[in-house]
């Protein structure tokens, strides 16, 4: 939940108060929910990301993993 929150706060700066309005997030949802994201609403954002939760969080976990092997791969 908390790596969730992370990616959220991160990859909506400039948008946290209205995350369905950021152009990154609009792109993501489309890409990853094809039609289903179209024309997003607040009501919609919050619906489609309560009902792909689990595939979502799944994604994060995917993202924190390659945050981590690239931050190593610096060092």
């Amino acid at each position: 939940m908390f790596r969730t929150l992370h990616y959220y706060w991160i990859v909506s700066r400039g948008y946290r108060l209205q995350p369905w309005n950021s152009p990154y997030l609009r792109w993501r949802f489309e890409t990853f929910l094809g039609k289903e994201a179209d024309n997003m609403t607040a009501a919609k954002f919050f619906k489609l990301s309560w009902k792909y939760r689990h595939r979502l969080q799944s994604f994060v976990d995917w993202a924190a993993i390659r945050r981590r092997a690239q931050r190593q791969a610096r060092v």
